[in-house]
């Protein structure tokens, strides 16, 4: 069971919790988040993932060196993507690494911030579907703690201007 959401509370403010990854459509989770933050006065929080799951037991050494450029990349990619919500609509987002399952991550990261408000997700226009973190977690949206907000991967920033 997920904590009572008091983003809008004395003392507190909504966030915006993005996802970040290496998907082309990612831009557009970030660019809504950024121009719906700076709308209405929330704060954005991103958060990458790192996946465990190709760490072998038997290779630590070699794991302890992938585990630290992937942690590297993971800060490149969050500083790249804050700048980029920054230059949008001068927000600073707060920035998150963690390591594991993406879903399980997400769900943790929102039961531990009572201000995370809305999780915004993009969705890829492949023929294969929206991705695996959309089509995960819509599975659950009924059961999901906060809204999702998921922005359709092929919208621009004048269609999202228009939206936001």
């Amino acid at each position: 069971m997920s904590r009572k959401r008091r983003s809008y509370e004395a003392g507190h403010r909504p966030k915006f919790l993005v996802v970040i990854d290496e998907t082309p459509e990612c831009d557009r989770a970030v660019y809504f988040a950024a121009r719906r933050a700076g709308r209405t006065g929330a704060g954005v929080i991103m958060l990458r993932v790192i996946p465990t799951a190709d760490r072998a037991p038997q290779w630590l050494g070699v794991a302890g060196i992938m585990q630290a450029e992937q942690h590297e990349e993971a800060e490149a990619m969050l500083a790249r993507f804050a700048a980029r919500a920054n230059g949008i609509a001068g927000i600073t987002p707060d920035r998150v690494i963690r390591e594991g399952d993406p879903t399980a991550e997400i769900t943790r990261l929102i039961d531990e911030d009572e201000d995370i408000a809305v999780l915004v997700l993009a969705a890829g226009d492949e023929k294969e579907g929206p991705g695996p973190l959309v089509t995960g977690l819509t599975k659950s949206a009924g059961s999901f703690p906060i809204p999702m907000a998921i922005v359709p991967g092929h919208l621009s920033d004048d269609d999202l201007d228009a939206m936001t």
